[in-house]
Formats: structure tokens, C-alpha cells, sequence
């Protein structure tokens, strides 16, 4: 049975738990295809998260139908 989507943190939070406990190396081998499985599950529906938003922003931000490029900087002011 298919596990439902869950939202882009909670993906991403456990992707990095599932490494972790592959990263220690004692896991039986079904056990760590099984964990293996689950985090290309993880990672697709977190890529399709990020694709998902990076549309909404590129949609967001044209003007007339015309992308306008802006620039970025990480200073909150």
C-alpha cells in the first residue's frame, strides 16, 4: 500500500532519518532496501515539491507575460 504525501518538511525529516539509520550500517539487508525504497519515495515527492514551487514563483513573477528577472539577496532589512 501506497503511503499518503506528506507535506515538504516532514518528507524532507524523514529522508534525513532514514540516512541516518542507513548510515550505521547495522541494518539487515531487507531492512535497508525497504529504508532504501521509502527514501526514493521521499526524494521524488520532495523534487516535485520544489518543482511545484519553483513554478508558482516563476508565475508569480511575470509581469505582462514577460519574466522579469529581480534581484536576490539574502539581507532582511
Amino acid at each position: 500500500m501506497a503511503k499518503k504525501s506528506l507535506p515538504f518538511e516532514e518528507s524532507l525529516t524523514e529522508l534525513e532519518q532514514l540516512i541516518e539509520r542507513m548510515e550505521q550500517g547495522n541494518l539487515p539487508l531487507e531492512d535497508s532496501l525497504h529504508l532504501f525504497e521509502r527514501g526514493v519515495q521521499l526524494t521524488r515527492s520532495c523534487q516535485k515539491s520544489l518543482k511545484e514551487a519553483e513554478q508558482k514563483v516563476r508565475i508569480l513573477l511575470e509581469e505582462n507575460g514577460e519574466p522579469t528577472l529581480k534581484p536576490f539577496t539574502d539581507d532582511v532589512q
